[in-house]
């Protein structure tokens, strides 16, 4: 009797789960309600503001706030992913992958603008930006669908409460049957070549790049092309580092508590989001200035605080 309830068991495949979030902090769950819809709001809000900057003055419509806005439009997507579905890890990873791309688009904009600052407006021309979108797509379609088909062929036998707050390819590994030895070396596999060869190009961009604002006769316009750079290394560093952290304990270290991997999971999932519009509202002049001047405080506010900008 207990091999067929054994037998029976393993041949069950889960296909609903219920989502724990952060299984040591159970008593605490009302507590959490306030400060998650706060950051969620957060997040929300200030992406909507400099989207909407972006979208609204024509003097903005130039490739590198493009990309800006797409980015934030992309960390929206992230922050949204919140269906306990395997559709929500396939929107979960390929958002990812989006940052990703983009990061790369972003970085091939600043090298056009500095090293080669005359051709820029014939370089950087609409069409190079449908193109290097359509290859951010591809590219991340590339890697995502084959982590979320290959995790919707396994089966689930073991329990159907997952210990986390979202369906993370990682997540559901662990509560898989069978041979997973091939989805956790894909994982793995994919992950370290995305992130080295964006890492490599990025490293090589920005090298180049700050290197040519260095030689820039101009202090004014040095100072600006190493501001500008400055917050796109600061968003490179905010994604990959929480990335890379996040990695580093679900694989390594193994006796750290669930409730700190998930944490780390969620810093490496919204705080791109939260920090995203602030650095680039904040440390990119043109956008600030917008903004400012579109709030009900008008171009008087705008010109107080940034006169001397």
């Amino acid at each position: 009797m207990g091999e067929d309830g054994n037998t029976s068991t393993f041949n069950t495949s889960y296909t609903n789960f219920f989502l724990m979030g952060f299984p040591g902090l159970r008593e605490w769950r009302p507590l959490l309600v306030l400060p998650l819809t706060f950051l969620y709001v957060t997040v929300i809000s200030a992406n909507v503001l400099v989207i909407h900057t972006v979208v609204a003055q024509r003097s903005l419509h130039q490739p590198m706030y493009v990309l800006i806005a797409l980015l934030l439009a992309v960390n929206l997507c992230t922050a949204t992913a919140v269906m306990p579905t395997m559709l929500e890890g396939f929107v979960l990873y390929f958002t990812l992958l989006l940052d990703y791309n983009l990061l790369l688009a972003m970085a091939l904009d600043r090298y056009v603008a500095i090293c080669h600052p005359l051709r820029y407006t014939e370089l950087m021309t609409s069409h190079l930006l449908g193109v290097l979108a359509i290859l951010a797509l591809t590219r991340s379609l590339g890697v995502a669908v084959p982590l979320v088909v290959l995790m919707s062929q396994a089966r689930f036998c073991r329990t159907m409460v997952i210990p986390h707050f979202t369906c993370e390819y990682i997540a559901l590994l662990s509560i898989a049957c069978g041979d997973l030895t091939f989805n956790s070396r894909l994982g793995l596999a994919m992950r370290l070549i995305t992130v080295t060869f964006d890492l490599a190009l990025l490293g090589a961009s920005y090298t180049r790049i700050i290197y040519a604002a260095f030689r820039i006769s101009s202090g004014g316009a040095r100072a600006k092309a190493l501001h500008t750079c400055g917050s796109h290394l600061l968003v490179i560093l905010t994604i990959y580092l929480s990335g890379l952290s996040t990695s580093i304990v679900f694989r390594v270290a193994k006796t750290v508590s669930q409730d700190v991997q998930n944490l780390l999971s969620a810093i490496y999932l919204l705080l791109p989001g939260a920090l995203n519009p602030v650095i680039y509202g904040v440390r990119t002049r043109e956008i600030r200035q917008h903004e400012i001047m579109g709030s009900t405080a008008g171009p008087l506010l705008a010109n107080c605080c940034f006169l001397n900008s």
